[in-house]
């Protein structure tokens, strides 16, 4: 063999070798994946393809005291088409049938559905849209439709199920209902009754597979889910929807008519503390009122004086004075320090007795009665006031419940004139809540009960959890101090120099306090200070059932602002809606005999209401507030022009509600 040959052969044995050794390699590499790594890479692909999803379950309802609902977990489907899956011949035979059911069930041409459907076929589409947000009941019609009833694969049927929070009813109470979210993380946030309530509301996900059919587009395998979700339990509210669309109705009219910045109202049921009404509105840049901030429950501020009553109990309780004890008020001006105390009559009250200075709200009086019973141990009175739960937190599931102030001596911002200003509801702040929960223990013979706005967990029809009443403190005050200063809170309203004498009527009974604080008058820059007015009190005077407070902030100075013009009505108006149509009615003969035309425009307005209307009422003659009332809960937007009654409404009545979206009401 020559020597070139052997080199050739030499060469081809390197290559050869060569080429074993690499083979080796692979094979062990290969063997190395399968065995070592091979599920780590089997996991991977399979990631890549396919994906599990959470399925968010539907929240509990929320549900008011008489079954209504305040708030509704609701499913809603979006339907995609899978071109792909679908055999031409199926195509062909389906697609004219399956169009005129899209057609006739969403509205659009038949032609337009056609085209889509064309159009995927062609592009070979796997997640072409055809519908978003239907309901459950349209979404059951579509898996019936030619095409679709075969399934996602023979059928291409794409079905994504979402779930949407939806109010029934509406702005009602939409504050206090709230709502809750939550973030990436797991973090959950919100307001109201959902955020409070939140972990017996979520419910539990479910798993849903799903193969990755295109860059960020994923399919639904099969029909079922991998695990079902679990709805959230049902959560009985206190909220009487009745007692709350009267307060809410009353509250706005008000409002407007005073040009107000904002408002609230809160109506309870005094021996339980269960919040039958909660409404909160604030004007928008447009003038309009809608449920901006639960000002009820979140906003502290000073009480003026409502304010009053407080103190008038603590110095019964301490025995400072009686409710015939006498300060010489003079002509409605006292000098303390370089400050004057001011009564709002002018000329003053002269020398009169506690009981008759409550009736009055004179700030001289109340100025007096504390300044002289405590300035020589001011301790003694801000103790006074903490045993009685006034500078405590009610302590509320919902968050955002305001702190109330009330200051000690040598604390920041007390000075030698805090025992006189804190006599008439100044240097001290307190929310509406708060506020009501003192007056309802007066109610109720010193008894303070919890407010409530939830009774029951429930899933289906068994009991979860029950919130039974609950007592934050046994006596605020004697049995006898209460009785007292009842029939002064009763005076107020029924004799004739009360300052709440106006809202009188010798058809149904109310006690209460009226009060009017100056706001924004620390800024000595500004005179464009503004008032709140307050009108705190019970109803029935006698035999309680319902405590209330009505707080307006920042009326119109030139139309009114004292709390018994602005606030006082809103009271009224609640005290006389809610007494007429309370079972209490049947045990007072007064109403079925010598009285028995009560308030003839409220039954006006309530033989109304009950009616189902498939035609636009007429209101000719109502008062706005009822008109408005009746006329959104037919679902119809209303605009009002000036106040008082209706004048005239802009549809006729008789029109079909259907064909109706909007309804002007000129008032005079």
């Amino acid at each position: 063999m020559a020597a070139s040959d052997k080199k050739i052969l030499t060469r081809l044995y390197v290559v050869a070798g060569g080429l074993f050794l690499f083979a080796c390699v692979v094979v062990f590499k290969l063997v190395s994946i399968q065995m070592v790594n091979g599920e780590k890479y089997r996991d991977l692909a399979e990631k890549r393809t396919t994906k599990m999803f959470t399925i968010a379950p539907n929240r509990g309802n929320l549900i008011s005291d008489d079954g209504s609902l305040l708030a509704t977990s609701v499913s809603r489907y979006t339907i995609r088409f899978d071109a792909v899956t679908v055999k031409k011949e199926d195509f062909q035979e389906n697609i004219k049938p399956l169009s005129a059911k899209l057609s006739e069930l969403l509205g659009k041409p038949t032609s337009h559905y056609q085209q889509i459907l064309r159009k995927a076929k062609a592009n070979k589409n796997r997640y072409t849209l055809i519908a978003r947000n239907l309901d459950y009941s349209d979404y059951m019609e579509v898996k019936k439709f030619p095409l679709f009833n075969k399934g996602p694969y023979k059928g291409g049927l794409i079905v994504e199920q979402k779930t949407v929070r939806e109010h029934p009813l509406g702005k009602i109470a939409e504050r206090s209902v709230g709502y809750e979210n939550v973030d990436e993380n797991g973090y959950y946030s919100g307001v109201g009754l959902e955020r409070a309530f939140g972990e017996y509301l979520r419910g539990i996900e479910g798993k849903r597979l799903k193969q990755k059919i295109a860059k960020g587009q994923w399919k639904p395998i099969g029909w079922d889910n991998i695990v079902e979700p679990k709805d959230g339990y049902d959560l009985i509210s206190t909220i009487d929807i009745n007692i709350q669309d009267i307060a809410h109705h009353a509250l706005l009219g008000q409002l407007e008519k005073y040009k107000a910045d904002h408002g609230s109202v809160i109506v309870m049921e005094r021996e339980t503390g269960e919040v039958k009404a909660i409404s909160n509105l604030g004007i928008t840049k447009e003038g309009k009122y809608y449920e901006r901030l639960n000002y009820a429950i979140g906003e502290s501020h000073e009480p003026g004086s409502t304010f009053k009553l407080m103190n008038l109990v603590a110095a019964l309780e301490d025995k400072i004075i009686d409710t015939s004890s006498v300060k010489d008020t003079g002509k409605g001006s006292w000098k303390i320090y370089r400050h004057r105390v001011k009564d709002t009559k002018h000329g003053g009250h002269g020398k009169i007795s506690m009981a008759k200075a409550f009736e009055v709200s004179s700030n001289v009086a109340f100025a007096q009665m504390v300044h002289e019973g405590y300035k020589e141990k001011p301790s003694r009175y801000v103790n006074r006031l903490m045993s009685m739960n006034l500078g405590k937190e009610i302590g509320l599931p919902i968050k955002g419940e305001g702190k109330p102030l009330i200051r000690y001596p040598g604390d920041k911002g007390w000075s030698g004139l805090s025992l006189a200003q804190m006599a008439y509801g100044y240097e001290v702040s307190m929310t509406p809540l708060q506020t009501l929960t003192f007056y309802n223990a007066i109610a109720n013979d010193g008894v303070m009960v919890k407010p409530r706005m939830i009774k029951e967990v429930k899933e289906w029809n068994k009991t979860i959890q029950k919130f039974d009443k609950e007592i934050i403190n046994p006596s605020v005050c004697s049995r006898e101090t209460a009785k007292q200063v009842q029939q002064l809170l009763k005076n107020v309203v029924e004799k004739k120099h009360g300052t709440g004498h106006r809202m009188y009527s010798p058809n149904f009974s109310m006690a209460g306090k009226t009060g009017t604080a100056q706001k924004n008058y620390q800024d000595k820059t500004s005179d464009k200070f503004g008032y709140i007015s307050t009108f705190a009190g019970y109803f029935p005077a006698d035999e309680p059932k319902y405590s209330c407070i009505v707080v307006i902030h920042e009326p119109d100075k030139s139309v009114g602002y004292y709390g018994a013009d602005v606030s006082g009505p809103v009271f009224k108006s609640i005290a006389q809606k809610v007494y007429a149509t309370s079972p209490l009615v049947d045990e007072v003969d007064m109403f079925q005999a010598k009285y028995a035309g009560l308030d003839n425009a409220y039954q006006e307005y309530f033989a109304e209401a009950q009616k189902k209307h498939s035609k636009v009422p007429n209101v000719k003659g109502m008062s706005g507030m009822d008109a408005v009332s009746i006329l959104e809960n037919l679902g119809l937007q209303v605009e009002i022009k000036g106040n008082g009654k209706v004048k005239k409404q802009s549809v006729s009545h008789g029109t079909d509600i259907k064909k109706s979206k909007k309804i002007v009401l000129e008032l005079s």
